[in-house]
This record gives structure tokens, sequence and C-alpha cells, in this order.
């Protein structure tokens, strides 16, 4: 069987507050979905109407057992995804105050951390479109070299590759790693995706230039001059990405001028999961043969869709909602004067 794409990295059980607006300390109901960058976008683009696969790693715990199940239900290809004894499956917990959403993450002895070489060596090389990983996968051992193998063998295959910056500053042992990490893996990537404090962090060298204001939160604030580090990133890969939320995103592409394109006006609710959101839409537009724009309206789209709803991966759109969404606010295609 050939798939469209397959996503490589975390998974999680994502408990989300149901106390709408209540500082984290008031919590008291959750509501369980499951989450995690790569499986997210493999959802995101199997609803849009892509074949996906996934390799992640669960515990042999009942978490894992409810991550599956819901892949399953989803129809994401998971024979791939090991089960990793003596691990433990991941949890996220969210709270939704007024005008932030702290996260805590449970990764200690985290399954997909354990992501090996070995697992990577049992993909069918050769029968993927795409490949997407995550920032956060080249953390630590196993998993980052299973990471770096992938894209090597994508590259060999002629599978394009899509790296989601995916900062997760708490996850890394030192900020300043990741950018060393991710700028020894671009060369080998097709397309990279972040928003500017993840590409200020991809060039990150001082450790006053991140303020991380709560004990986790979503977005640290990372100062840097966009401009310069998009320029420096754009010569280790041809095609930068650059997510800017409410108004859209701008691609850059080597040796060509800068393309903006609008986002679309919708109320909020949440906004975790609506970078993996656009990411699952761009990558479904791009293997569909849309061009840059259509394919960004497309994960702008998406983007829209997910914040107006509770959770990630669980509330990822239809292609029938992207269209309904589309032709309410100026099209998916650019407009020819």
């Amino acid at each position: 069987m050939d798939f469209d794409l397959i996503t490589l990295g975390r998974s999680s059980i994502d408990l989300y507050s149901l106390d709408l607006g209540a500082p984290f300390i008031d919590i008291t109901k959750f509501a369980a979905y499951v989450g995690g960058s790569p499986l997210n976008i493999a959802v995101g683009a199997q609803r849009l109407g892509l074949k996906t696969a996934l390799l992640t790693a669960v515990g042999q715990d009942q978490v894992g057992d409810f991550i599956l199940n819901f892949l399953h239900k989803e129809g994401v290809d998971t024979r791939y995804t090991p089960i990793k004894p003596g691990t433990r499956s991941s949890a996220v917990v969210l709270g939704i105050e007024q005008d932030r959403f702290p996260l805590v993450y449970y990764r200690d002895n985290a399954s997909d951390k354990q992501i090996s070489i070995d697992d990577v060596l049992k993909l069918p090389w050769g029968k993927f479109t795409a490949l997407e990983l995550s920032g956060t996968g080249l953390a630590v051992e196993p998993s980052r070299s299973a990471h770096f193998f992938a894209v090597e063998q994508a590259r060999k295959h002629g599978t394009h590759v899509y790296l989601d910056l995916d900062f997760r500053a708490d996850q890394w042992h030192d900020p300043r790693a990741f950018g060393l990490t991710v700028r020894a893996l671009l060369p080998n990537v097709d397309v990279a995706i972040g928003t500017e404090e993840e590409i200020n962090a991809a060039m990150l060298q001082h450790p006053a230039d991140i303020v991380i204001r709560d004990q986790q939160i979503s977005a640290p604030e990372i100062r840097g001059n966009i401009a310069e580090n998009i320029e420096v990133l754009l010569k280790l890969v041809p095609v930068v990405v650059v997510k800017r939320g409410a108004t859209g995103c701008v691609i850059h592409q080597r040796g060509q001028l800068p393309l903006s394109v609008p986002g679309f006006q919708v109320e909020v609710q949440n906004v975790l999961g609506a970078g993996d959101a656009f990411a699952g839409g761009l990558i479904y537009g791009r293997v569909k043969g849309f061009d840059w724009y259509t394919s960004a309206r497309i994960g702008n789209a998406c983007g829209a869709l997910v914040v107006t709803r509770h959770g990630c991966a669980n509330f990822n759109p239809t292609w029938e909602e992207v269209q309904d969404l589309a032709e309410r606010q100026g099209g998916l295609h650019a407009v020819c004067s």
C-alpha cells in the first residue's frame, strides 16, 4: 500500500480543561483527547483526504490503547508504531484561561523518545510521497538518530521532507541545542515550518534572549532579528514557511520574493493545535498538486477552524468544512488582477 504522508514523532493523551476561562489552579474537570504534533498532522491530513501513516511509540498501558484506538477510528495507519515495554505513553494537561493556555507535559520515560533506527528501518521506504517530523523528536536519543535516519532514507527514495520546528523549550537540556540540532538536519529538508519565535529559537545563541513567563507555556518570547534569521535558514533549506496566527502565513522560497497568504477571521476558543492543523492543510495542498498560495490558504483555513474548537486532533476539519469557510471569506485561490 502506498501512502501520501507518514509523520514521525510524539503522541499523547491530552487533557483539556472544561472550566473555560478559569485559572489552572481552579480546574475541576477535563476532556480527554489525543495530541502530539506529528499525530495531529497525520489526523488532519487524513481527514482532508490523504492516506496517512504514523510512526510513534506507545507504552504497554491503557493510555497507549486510548491513542491507538482513536487513530484506528480515524483511518490513520499505525502498523509501524511499536509498543515499548517499560516506557509510558505521554500525557499533556492544558488550561484554557482568559488570555493564555498553560501546558504541563508528562514525558518522563516517554515511549516516543524510544523510537529507534530499527523502527525506521521497518518502514516501506519508496511508498511515501511525503515525510513530516517535528523538532521535539530531535531532543533526545534514540529518537534523535531515528529522525536523522528517517530523513536520510526519505531523501534516498525521493520522498519530500517537511520539518515542523515545534520548539518546546522544556524538552531540551539547553534551548540553544534545539537550534544546533535543527540546523544540522535542515540541509536534507525540503520545507521548514515554524512561528517567528521558533525561527528565532533555531538561531538562538544567548540564554537571555528567551523568556518563559510560566512554568511551561506554549509560545515563549524569543528575541531575534526575524528577517536575518529567515535569510540564514534559507541557505540551509529551500522553503521556510512562517506561521503568523490570525494574519495568515508567509512563504519564503530561496531566490524569490516572500509570498504573504492571508488568514481567516474566526472567534478563538483555544490556540493549541492551530499550527498542526495548518501544517496538515499545507501538506495536503502540496501533495495534491496545488500551488503554494492555495496550499497555504488551505492550511490557514484548517488552523482557523481548529481554534474555534476545544482540542487538537479530535477537532481537525474535513475538506468540506475547509471549502465552506473559504467560500465565505474570499476563496482558496489567489485573485489575479
